[in-house]
């Protein structure tokens, strides 16, 4: 499967040795976008052995000197969440007991993000308790992808980048997608401002699709805001898990005689029947990231495919560690 990205390679070289030297290093749970972010680096991945006990505790051991280094650790907190959590939290500390110098968390998907307030009496905001988690174990920077809701930033005490997909998105639909009648569509009112950033790249115009949400993980259309007849339409958003809200609103936009309806999301969470569901709608394509590791049923989909985001975490981690801008890739 190809994967497209259109950043350029890093115009400085990837500090190797001296006091700005780094490492990067990988868990489990995305090693393939891990080695992709190396080669854009040109950058072997460092060694780490990460494995279980019988009884499936984590054990890490760094297998080379961190001392003094810059470290970069790479991992999704995707499926099983809790597993994944608990090797970036262990590979952490055993840099920081290592005495490495800097230690930035790399989290393409930041899992828990959904639980960002409190959604009703006697529940956790899980996502500040995993920021606490994470800083506690000893990071000292952390560099996500579209956190669910900004503001999760701020749960952290420590320097948070949270890097945007619109500019990747925003390339491809130029690339692949039917450009005339072009209609970028936000499948909820809390994705407008995702949605109006990938319609003012690609200078179209902007609908919403009005929902009711009576439990999780199900949902009914309700409305379409501004007219899609005749429209070659393209939902954005940040994660699709079940897929049921992403299909309802595909079906109800081919209904109000829109043309066709496409999806770019950044994380295919993808739990459980949704690639079937997918599969079986009225989207003629969706388009994720690899933030999280594509599964066999995802790459064997007809109408969904992967694009890369090796190039823009690499260019990312490249001006980290050389100290300079990461806000200006998005300008």
């Amino acid at each position: 499967m190809a994967h497209r990205s259109g950043i350029a390679k890093p115009s400085r070289p990837v500090p190797a040795i001296g006091k700005n030297a780094m490492k990067l290093f990988s868990g489990n749970s995305n090693r393939v976008l891990a080695q992709s972010i190396g080669r854009y680096l040109e950058l072997p991945l460092g060694e780490a052995m990460v494995r279980r006990f019988a009884d499936q505790e984590v054990f890490v051991e760094i297998k080379e000197n961190v001392r003094g280094e810059d470290v970069f650790i790479v991992q999704s907190t995707s499926y099983p969440a809790n597993d994944h959590l608990m090797e970036l939290l262990i590979m952490i500390d055993a840099m920081r007991r290592a005495s490495a110098r800097r230690i930035t968390a790399v989290l393409p998907y930041f899992g828990y993000a959904r639980q960002d307030r409190k959604a009703g009496g006697r529940t956790p905001i899980s996502a500040k308790l995993v920021a606490n988690l994470i800083t506690e174990a000893g990071a000292d920077r952390v560099m996500t992808l579209d956190l669910h809701a900004g503001q999760i930033q701020g749960f952290f005490d420590i320097p948070t980048d949270n890097l945007f997909a619109v500019p990747l998105i925003a390339r491809d639909v130029k690339e692949h997608q039917d450009l005339s009648n072009l209609m970028v569509i936000s499948p909820d009112v809390g994705g407008v401002v995702r949605a109006r950033a990938l319609a003012k790249r690609l200078d179209a115009p902007l609908a919403i699709v009005d929902k009711r949400r009576d439990r999780p993980g199900e949902s009914e259309v309700m409305n379409i805001i501004g007219d899609v007849t005749g429209r070659n339409c393209i939902l954005i958003d940040d994660i699709i898990d079940s897929g049921g809200t992403l299909c309802n609103a595909a079906d109800a936009l081919v209904q109000a005689g829109a043309n066709s309806a496409s999806a770019y999301i950044t994380h295919g969470v993808l739990s459980g029947g949704a690639v079937s569901r997918i599969t079986a709608s009225s989207l003629k394509e969706l388009v994720i990231t690899d933030s999280i590791q594509p599964t066999k049923a995802i790459n064997e989909a007809a109408n969904i495919r992967v694009v890369t985001t090796a190039n823009l975490l690499g260019e990312a981690i490249a001006r980290t560690a050389s100290e300079e801008s990461v806000s200006s890739l998005f300008d």
